[in-house]
């Protein structure tokens, strides 16, 4: 069996629902010779709360949905022009603990950055990635199986006000922020590139499938 491969799944907008489910059910009828996967996506506004959340961190969700969630973790909000990547791993076979997972997510982010000279940092006390103390991404898992599902949000060029409307990550006042605000010409299709070759080198894979429309690429990576 090939543990070193990657397929990475390029599904442009989703519908949050859809996506969760479709994750539950990649996870709970995988096999021990299935292959790992790395979704990437973007959704329409919703509010996510996670298993820990606390209601009060909703301050006026106004418009947007709240949907409880089987990640760790407060809430968080998802809309157009967020990158959220979905890593369905095999934690067990990787050798991997939560925390080691956690780490390599955020160092992909923070590497991806660099490249935009973004400097970047993440926080024993609070998962995620931040710059000068203001959140640019969050990152919130669930294990099921000895697998992994849920992943990383990483803000690149979208309208930030629904933040205001929650305690983002059950801290209050937490500001956030955006690539954008660094480099006014992003462009999300890069981003998601970049962002794979990142994760394929921390999460331990030599080669990665993309998928997107139906067309295929593979990319070999020496890590």
């Amino acid at each position: 069996m090939n543990t070193d491969t990657v397929i990475v799944r390029l599904l442009g907008k989703q519908e949050y629902s859809t996506c969760w489910q479709a994750m539950k059910k990649f996870t709970d009828t995988r096999q021990s010779e299935t292959l790992d996967e790395i979704w990437l996506v973007e959704h329409d506004p919703i509010f996510t709360q996670g298993q820990n959340g606390k209601p009060e961190h909703v301050l006026a969700a106004g418009d947007i949905p709240v949907v409880p969630i089987d990640r760790g973790g407060q809430v968080t909000y998802h809309g157009p022009g967020q990158v959220v990547a979905y890593t369905l791993i095999d934690v067990k076979r990787k050798k991997m603990n939560v925390r080691q997972l956690v780490t390599a997510l955020e160092k992909s982010i923070i590497q991806l950055l660099k490249r935009y000279n973004i400097e970047a940092q993440a926080k024993c006390e609070a998962p995620g990635v931040y710059v000068n103390n203001k959140k640019i991404a969050s990152v919130g898992l669930r294990i099921r199986r000895g697998c992994s599902y849920h992943g990383l949000a990483l803000n690149v060029d979208m309208n930030l006000e629904p933040f205001t409307r929650i305690n983002p990550c059950g801290y209050s006042k937490l500001e956030m922020t955006q690539m954008h605000d660094f480099n006014p010409k992003i462009a999300i299709p890069k981003v998601e590139l970049e962002l794979i070759e990142c994760l394929s080198v921390n999460l331990g894979y030599t080669k990665h499938t993309i998928l997107d429309n139906g067309s295929e690429s593979s990319h070999d990576y020496e890590s």
